[in-house]
Protein backbone atom coordinates (compact mmCIF):
# COMPACT_ATOMS: atom_id res chain seq x y z
CA UNK A 1 0.00 0.00 0.00
CA UNK A 2 1.32 3.44 -0.98
CA UNK A 3 3.05 5.28 1.89
CA UNK A 4 3.54 9.02 1.70
CA UNK A 5 3.79 11.98 4.07
CA UNK A 6 1.02 13.58 2.00
CA UNK A 7 -1.45 10.78 2.79
CA UNK A 8 -3.35 10.88 6.09
CA UNK A 9 -5.52 7.95 7.22
CA UNK A 10 -8.27 8.44 9.79
CA UNK A 11 -10.61 5.81 11.29
CA UNK A 12 -14.10 7.07 12.19
CA UNK A 13 -16.79 4.72 13.44
CA UNK A 14 -15.60 1.76 11.41
CA UNK A 15 -15.10 3.88 8.31
CA UNK A 16 -11.78 4.88 6.79
CA UNK A 17 -11.14 8.42 5.59
CA UNK A 18 -8.02 9.07 3.53
CA UNK A 19 -6.89 12.67 3.07
CA UNK A 20 -4.45 13.36 0.23
CA UNK A 21 -2.60 16.69 0.47
CA UNK A 22 -1.65 18.10 -2.94
CA UNK A 23 -0.17 21.17 -4.59
CA UNK A 24 -2.63 22.53 -7.14
CA UNK A 25 0.04 22.84 -9.84
CA UNK A 26 2.21 19.80 -9.15
CA UNK A 27 2.68 16.97 -11.65
CA UNK A 28 3.71 14.65 -8.82
CA UNK A 29 0.46 15.38 -7.00
CA UNK A 30 -1.59 14.24 -9.98
CA UNK A 31 0.47 11.05 -10.32
CA UNK A 32 0.13 10.34 -6.61
CA UNK A 33 -3.65 10.81 -6.73
CA UNK A 34 -3.95 8.37 -9.64
CA UNK A 35 -1.78 5.72 -7.98
CA UNK A 36 -3.52 6.00 -4.62
CA UNK A 37 -7.07 5.76 -5.97
CA UNK A 38 -6.14 2.75 -8.10
CA UNK A 39 -4.63 1.00 -5.05
CA UNK A 40 -7.29 1.92 -2.48
CA UNK A 41 -10.39 1.64 -4.72
CA UNK A 42 -12.45 3.85 -2.38
CA UNK A 43 -16.24 3.89 -2.32
CA UNK A 44 -16.22 7.70 -2.71
CA UNK A 45 -13.68 10.20 -3.99
CA UNK A 46 -14.11 13.73 -2.67
CA UNK A 47 -12.44 16.57 -4.56
CA UNK A 48 -11.85 20.14 -3.42
CA UNK A 49 -14.21 21.56 -6.02
CA UNK A 50 -17.65 23.14 -6.04
CA UNK A 51 -20.08 22.77 -8.95
CA UNK A 52 -18.91 25.92 -10.75
CA UNK A 53 -15.21 25.03 -10.36
CA UNK A 54 -15.98 21.47 -11.48
CA UNK A 55 -17.49 22.89 -14.65
CA UNK A 56 -14.47 25.16 -15.03
CA UNK A 57 -12.00 22.25 -15.09
CA UNK A 58 -14.18 19.92 -17.17
CA UNK A 59 -15.64 22.38 -19.71
CA UNK A 60 -13.00 24.25 -21.69
CA UNK A 61 -15.67 26.20 -23.61
CA UNK A 62 -17.50 27.55 -20.57
CA UNK A 63 -16.46 31.16 -21.30
CA UNK A 64 -18.40 31.10 -24.57
CA UNK A 65 -21.62 31.08 -22.57
CA UNK A 66 -20.65 34.02 -20.34
CA UNK A 67 -23.22 36.83 -20.33
CA UNK A 68 -21.11 39.94 -19.64
CA UNK A 69 -24.13 42.25 -19.49
CA UNK A 70 -25.78 40.00 -16.88
CA UNK A 71 -22.59 39.98 -14.81
CA UNK A 72 -22.49 43.80 -14.84
CA UNK A 73 -26.18 44.16 -13.96
CA UNK A 74 -25.83 41.74 -11.04
CA UNK A 75 -22.84 43.69 -9.71
CA UNK A 76 -20.49 40.69 -9.97
CA UNK A 77 -17.83 42.30 -12.18
CA UNK A 78 -15.33 42.82 -9.38
CA UNK A 79 -15.79 39.31 -7.99
CA UNK A 80 -15.23 37.79 -11.41
CA UNK A 81 -12.19 39.99 -11.99
CA UNK A 82 -10.66 38.95 -8.64
CA UNK A 83 -11.30 35.28 -9.50
CA UNK A 84 -9.55 35.77 -12.85
CA UNK A 85 -6.58 37.45 -11.17
CA UNK A 86 -6.23 34.68 -8.61
CA UNK A 87 -6.45 31.95 -11.23
CA UNK A 88 -3.86 33.69 -13.42
CA UNK A 89 -1.12 33.09 -10.83
CA UNK A 90 -1.99 29.40 -10.61
CA UNK A 91 -2.18 29.10 -14.39
CA UNK A 92 1.25 30.69 -14.79
CA UNK A 93 2.83 28.20 -12.38
CA UNK A 94 1.05 25.36 -14.15
CA UNK A 95 2.34 26.63 -17.48
CA UNK A 96 5.88 26.74 -16.05
CA UNK A 97 5.69 23.03 -15.21
CA UNK A 98 3.83 22.07 -18.38
CA UNK A 99 0.68 20.79 -16.69
CA UNK A 100 -2.97 21.76 -16.56
CA UNK A 101 -4.11 23.85 -13.57
CA UNK A 102 -5.96 21.68 -11.08
CA UNK A 103 -4.59 18.55 -12.75
CA UNK A 104 -4.74 16.60 -9.49
CA UNK A 105 -8.48 17.37 -9.21
CA UNK A 106 -9.03 16.39 -12.84
CA UNK A 107 -7.10 13.18 -12.15
CA UNK A 108 -9.22 12.54 -9.06
CA UNK A 109 -12.40 12.84 -11.15
CA UNK A 110 -11.06 10.55 -13.87
CA UNK A 111 -9.72 7.94 -11.44
CA UNK A 112 -12.98 7.91 -9.46
CA UNK A 113 -14.76 7.07 -12.69
CA UNK A 114 -12.18 4.41 -13.56
CA UNK A 115 -12.63 2.51 -10.27
CA UNK A 116 -16.40 3.04 -10.13
CA UNK A 117 -16.29 5.30 -7.07
CA UNK A 118 -18.93 7.93 -6.26
CA UNK A 119 -17.68 11.45 -6.95
CA UNK A 120 -18.35 14.07 -4.27
CA UNK A 121 -17.83 17.78 -4.93
CA UNK A 122 -16.88 18.71 -1.38
CA UNK A 123 -16.02 22.41 -1.49
CA UNK A 124 -18.25 25.40 -0.81
CA UNK A 125 -19.39 27.37 -3.83
CA UNK A 126 -16.63 29.81 -4.81
CA UNK A 127 -19.16 32.60 -5.33
CA UNK A 128 -20.40 32.16 -1.75
CA UNK A 129 -16.85 32.24 -0.41
CA UNK A 130 -15.95 35.40 -2.32
CA UNK A 131 -19.19 37.15 -1.37
CA UNK A 132 -18.74 36.32 2.32
CA UNK A 133 -15.21 37.70 2.11
CA UNK A 134 -16.09 40.75 0.05
CA UNK A 135 -19.08 41.89 2.09
CA UNK A 136 -16.99 42.03 5.24
CA UNK A 137 -14.18 44.14 3.79
CA UNK A 138 -13.84 47.90 3.80
CA UNK A 139 -13.20 49.86 0.59
CA UNK A 140 -9.54 50.18 1.59
CA UNK A 141 -9.36 46.46 2.29
CA UNK A 142 -10.79 45.68 -1.13
CA UNK A 143 -8.31 48.01 -2.83
CA UNK A 144 -5.43 46.47 -0.87
CA UNK A 145 -6.54 42.96 -1.81
CA UNK A 146 -6.78 43.91 -5.48
CA UNK A 147 -3.30 45.43 -5.37
CA UNK A 148 -1.80 42.33 -3.70
CA UNK A 149 -3.43 40.01 -6.21
CA UNK A 150 -2.31 42.20 -9.11
CA UNK A 151 1.27 42.17 -7.83
CA UNK A 152 1.25 38.37 -7.50
CA UNK A 153 -0.10 38.13 -11.02
CA UNK A 154 2.66 40.20 -12.62
CA UNK A 155 5.49 38.72 -10.52
CA UNK A 156 7.81 36.77 -12.78
CA UNK A 157 9.90 34.76 -10.33
CA UNK A 158 10.03 31.08 -11.27
CA UNK A 159 10.07 28.45 -8.56
CA UNK A 160 11.64 25.02 -8.76
CA UNK A 161 9.56 21.86 -8.57
CA UNK A 162 11.44 21.01 -5.36
CA UNK A 163 10.15 24.25 -3.83
CA UNK A 164 6.68 23.35 -5.05
CA UNK A 165 6.88 19.99 -3.32
CA UNK A 166 7.90 21.74 -0.09
CA UNK A 167 4.77 23.85 -0.44
CA UNK A 168 2.79 20.63 -0.85
CA UNK A 169 4.16 19.25 2.39
CA UNK A 170 2.48 22.11 4.17
CA UNK A 171 5.54 23.83 5.66
CA UNK A 172 5.78 26.85 3.38
CA UNK A 173 2.03 27.00 2.84
CA UNK A 174 1.22 26.96 6.55
CA UNK A 175 3.79 29.68 7.18
CA UNK A 176 2.28 31.80 4.41
CA UNK A 177 -1.22 31.36 5.84
CA UNK A 178 -0.05 32.28 9.33
CA UNK A 179 1.58 35.42 7.96
CA UNK A 180 -1.58 36.24 6.03
CA UNK A 181 -3.77 35.78 9.12
CA UNK A 182 -1.64 38.29 11.02
CA UNK A 183 -2.37 40.96 8.42
CA UNK A 184 -5.95 39.93 7.68
CA UNK A 185 -7.54 37.43 10.11
CA UNK A 186 -10.86 37.66 8.26
CA UNK A 187 -9.18 36.70 4.98
CA UNK A 188 -7.88 33.43 6.45
CA UNK A 189 -11.06 32.78 8.46
CA UNK A 190 -13.26 32.81 5.35
CA UNK A 191 -10.92 31.44 2.69
CA UNK A 192 -9.34 28.72 4.83
CA UNK A 193 -10.98 28.08 8.22
CA UNK A 194 -14.62 28.14 7.08
CA UNK A 195 -13.86 25.94 4.10
CA UNK A 196 -11.99 23.50 6.35
CA UNK A 197 -15.24 23.07 8.30
CA UNK A 198 -17.31 22.76 5.13
CA UNK A 199 -14.94 20.26 3.54
CA UNK A 200 -14.69 18.20 6.73
CA UNK A 201 -18.47 17.90 7.01
CA UNK A 202 -18.87 16.91 3.35
CA UNK A 203 -16.08 14.34 3.60
CA UNK A 204 -17.32 12.60 6.73
CA UNK A 205 -20.92 12.46 5.45
CA UNK A 206 -19.89 11.12 2.04
CA UNK A 207 -21.29 7.64 1.29
CA UNK A 208 -19.30 4.45 1.68
CA UNK A 209 -16.95 2.83 4.20
CA UNK A 210 -13.81 4.11 2.50
CA UNK A 211 -13.67 7.77 1.48
CA UNK A 212 -10.66 9.34 -0.21
CA UNK A 213 -10.41 13.14 -0.36
CA UNK A 214 -8.13 15.04 -2.77
CA UNK A 215 -7.28 18.36 -1.09
CA UNK A 216 -4.90 21.28 -1.21
CA UNK A 217 -2.19 20.62 1.37
CA UNK A 218 -3.03 23.78 3.29
CA UNK A 219 -6.46 22.41 4.18
CA UNK A 220 -5.34 19.05 5.57
CA UNK A 221 -4.36 20.13 9.14
CA UNK A 222 -7.60 22.07 9.63
CA UNK A 223 -9.79 19.31 8.18
CA UNK A 224 -8.18 16.70 10.44
CA UNK A 225 -9.22 18.79 13.45
CA UNK A 226 -12.70 19.63 12.15
CA UNK A 227 -13.64 16.02 11.33
CA UNK A 228 -14.33 15.52 15.04
CA UNK A 229 -16.91 18.35 15.04
CA UNK A 230 -20.34 18.79 13.50
CA UNK A 231 -20.89 21.75 11.15
CA UNK A 232 -24.01 23.32 9.69
CA UNK A 233 -23.39 23.50 5.93
CA UNK A 234 -26.41 25.72 5.43
CA UNK A 235 -25.10 28.24 7.93
CA UNK A 236 -21.65 28.19 6.33
CA UNK A 237 -23.28 28.91 2.94
CA UNK A 238 -25.32 31.93 4.00
CA UNK A 239 -24.41 35.27 2.43
CA UNK A 240 -25.80 37.80 4.85
CA UNK A 241 -27.72 40.68 3.28
CA UNK A 242 -26.59 44.21 4.12
CA UNK A 243 -27.52 45.13 7.68
CA UNK A 244 -30.32 47.61 8.34
CA UNK A 245 -27.73 49.97 9.79
CA UNK A 246 -25.74 49.82 6.54
CA UNK A 247 -28.87 50.51 4.52
CA UNK A 248 -29.74 53.48 6.72
CA UNK A 249 -26.23 54.89 6.37
CA UNK A 250 -26.20 54.23 2.62
CA UNK A 251 -29.33 56.37 2.20
CA UNK A 252 -28.53 58.90 4.94
CA UNK A 253 -25.30 60.12 3.37
CA UNK A 254 -26.85 61.03 -0.04
CA UNK A 255 -29.78 62.71 1.73
CA UNK A 256 -27.31 64.61 3.91
CA UNK A 257 -25.31 65.77 0.88
CA UNK A 258 -28.45 66.94 -0.92
CA UNK A 259 -29.71 68.59 2.28
CA UNK A 260 -26.47 70.53 2.74
CA UNK A 261 -26.53 71.74 -0.87
CA UNK A 262 -30.18 72.83 -0.61
CA UNK A 263 -29.53 74.52 2.75
CA UNK A 264 -26.54 76.38 1.32
CA UNK A 265 -28.61 77.49 -1.68
CA UNK A 266 -31.21 78.97 0.65
CA UNK A 267 -28.55 81.08 2.39
CA UNK A 268 -26.04 81.80 -0.38
CA UNK A 269 -26.99 80.88 -3.95
CA UNK A 270 -23.45 81.33 -5.29
CA UNK A 271 -21.98 79.08 -2.59
CA UNK A 272 -24.67 76.50 -3.34
CA UNK A 273 -23.70 76.50 -7.00
CA UNK A 274 -20.05 76.04 -5.96
CA UNK A 275 -21.07 73.03 -3.87
CA UNK A 276 -22.98 71.50 -6.75
CA UNK A 277 -20.14 72.10 -9.19
CA UNK A 278 -17.61 70.57 -6.74
CA UNK A 279 -19.78 67.50 -6.31
CA UNK A 280 -20.16 67.05 -10.07
CA UNK A 281 -16.52 67.73 -10.92
CA UNK A 282 -14.99 65.49 -8.25
CA UNK A 283 -17.42 62.63 -8.82
CA UNK A 284 -17.44 62.81 -12.59
CA UNK A 285 -13.72 63.47 -13.06
CA UNK A 286 -12.43 60.70 -10.80
CA UNK A 287 -14.85 58.13 -12.21
CA UNK A 288 -13.87 59.20 -15.73
CA UNK A 289 -10.21 58.99 -14.70
CA UNK A 290 -10.74 55.43 -13.47
CA UNK A 291 -12.31 54.54 -16.81
CA UNK A 292 -9.40 56.20 -18.61
CA UNK A 293 -6.88 54.22 -16.54
CA UNK A 294 -8.69 51.07 -17.72
CA UNK A 295 -8.29 52.39 -21.30
CA UNK A 296 -12.04 52.67 -21.68
CA UNK A 297 -13.63 53.96 -24.88
CA UNK A 298 -14.18 57.77 -24.95
CA UNK A 299 -17.93 57.17 -24.78
CA UNK A 300 -17.46 55.00 -21.68
CA UNK A 301 -15.32 57.75 -20.12
CA UNK A 302 -18.02 60.32 -20.90
CA UNK A 303 -20.70 58.02 -19.47
CA UNK A 304 -18.74 57.62 -16.23
CA UNK A 305 -18.39 61.41 -15.92
CA UNK A 306 -22.10 62.06 -16.49
CA UNK A 307 -23.50 59.21 -14.39
CA UNK A 308 -21.17 59.24 -11.37
CA UNK A 309 -22.51 62.44 -9.70
CA UNK A 310 -26.02 60.93 -9.92
CA UNK A 311 -25.20 57.31 -9.05
CA UNK A 312 -23.21 58.42 -5.99
CA UNK A 313 -26.48 59.72 -4.56
CA UNK A 314 -28.17 56.31 -4.85
CA UNK A 315 -27.01 53.03 -3.24
CA UNK A 316 -28.92 51.23 -6.01
CA UNK A 317 -26.76 52.57 -8.83
CA UNK A 318 -23.07 52.47 -9.76
CA UNK A 319 -21.27 54.53 -12.38
CA UNK A 320 -19.16 51.52 -13.38
CA UNK A 321 -22.24 49.58 -14.44
CA UNK A 322 -23.17 52.23 -16.99
CA UNK A 323 -19.59 52.77 -18.14
CA UNK A 324 -19.11 49.00 -18.51
CA UNK A 325 -22.35 48.57 -20.45
CA UNK A 326 -21.30 51.40 -22.76
CA UNK A 327 -17.91 49.73 -23.25
CA UNK A 328 -19.66 46.43 -24.00
CA UNK A 329 -21.91 48.06 -26.60
CA UNK A 330 -19.14 50.02 -28.33
CA UNK A 331 -16.48 47.30 -28.15
CA UNK A 332 -18.61 44.17 -28.23
CA UNK A 333 -16.63 41.03 -27.31
CA UNK A 334 -16.41 38.28 -29.91
CA UNK A 335 -16.10 34.53 -29.54
CA UNK A 336 -12.32 34.72 -29.72
CA UNK A 337 -12.21 37.03 -26.68
CA UNK A 338 -14.04 34.41 -24.63
CA UNK A 339 -11.84 31.60 -25.97
CA UNK A 340 -8.66 33.54 -25.13
CA UNK A 341 -9.58 34.45 -21.54
CA UNK A 342 -7.59 31.58 -20.02
CA UNK A 343 -4.47 32.70 -21.89
CA UNK A 344 -4.96 36.47 -21.65
CA UNK A 345 -5.27 36.46 -17.86
CA UNK A 346 -1.60 35.44 -17.68
CA UNK A 347 -0.41 38.98 -18.43
CA UNK A 348 -1.31 42.61 -17.81
CA UNK A 349 -1.24 43.18 -21.57
CA UNK A 350 -3.75 40.38 -22.02
CA UNK A 351 -6.00 41.87 -19.34
CA UNK A 352 -6.21 45.13 -21.26
CA UNK A 353 -6.34 43.53 -24.72
CA UNK A 354 -9.13 41.03 -24.08
CA UNK A 355 -12.49 42.79 -24.53
CA UNK A 356 -14.29 40.69 -21.93
CA UNK A 357 -11.70 41.34 -19.22
CA UNK A 358 -11.41 44.94 -20.42
CA UNK A 359 -15.11 45.52 -19.76
CA UNK A 360 -14.70 44.18 -16.22
CA UNK A 361 -11.74 46.53 -15.69
CA UNK A 362 -13.80 49.50 -16.87
CA UNK A 363 -16.59 48.62 -14.42
CA UNK A 364 -14.21 48.20 -11.49
CA UNK A 365 -12.00 51.24 -12.10
CA UNK A 366 -14.97 53.51 -12.84
CA UNK A 367 -16.59 52.44 -9.57
CA UNK A 368 -13.37 52.93 -7.62
CA UNK A 369 -12.99 56.43 -9.06
CA UNK A 370 -16.62 57.20 -8.33
CA UNK A 371 -16.27 56.05 -4.70
CA UNK A 372 -13.20 58.20 -4.15
CA UNK A 373 -14.91 61.10 -5.93
CA UNK A 374 -17.94 60.79 -3.63
CA UNK A 375 -15.72 61.01 -0.55
CA UNK A 376 -13.74 64.02 -1.83
CA UNK A 377 -16.80 65.71 -3.30
CA UNK A 378 -18.80 65.14 -0.12
CA UNK A 379 -15.98 66.64 1.96
CA UNK A 380 -16.02 69.72 -0.30
CA UNK A 381 -19.78 70.08 0.11
CA UNK A 382 -19.43 69.94 3.89
CA UNK A 383 -16.51 72.39 3.89
CA UNK A 384 -18.39 74.95 1.80
CA UNK A 385 -21.49 74.57 3.99
CA UNK A 386 -19.42 75.22 7.16
CA UNK A 387 -17.84 78.28 5.52
CA UNK A 388 -21.26 79.72 4.67
CA UNK A 389 -22.74 79.10 8.13
CA UNK A 390 -19.74 80.04 10.25
CA UNK A 391 -17.63 82.05 7.81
Amino acid sequence: MLASENVHRIEMGGRQIILVGTAHVSRKSADEVKELIEEEKPDTVCVELCQSRYQAVTDADRWKNTDVVKIIKEGKSLLLLVNLMVSSYQKRLAKQFGIQPGQEMIQGIASANDVGATLCLADRDIQTTMLRLWKGMSLWGKLTLLFQILMSMVAREDITEEELEKMKSGDMLTAALNELSEHSPQFKAILIDERDKYLAQKIKTAPGNKVLAVLGAGHVPGIKEELANEHDLEQLSVVAPPSKVFKVIAWTIPVLILGLIVSTFSVDREAGIDQLVSWIIWNGSLSALGTLIAFGHPLAILTAFVVSPISSLSPLLAAGWFAGLTEALVRKPNVQDFENISEDILSIRGFWRNKVIHILLVVVFANIGSSIGAVVGGAEVIRKFINVIFG
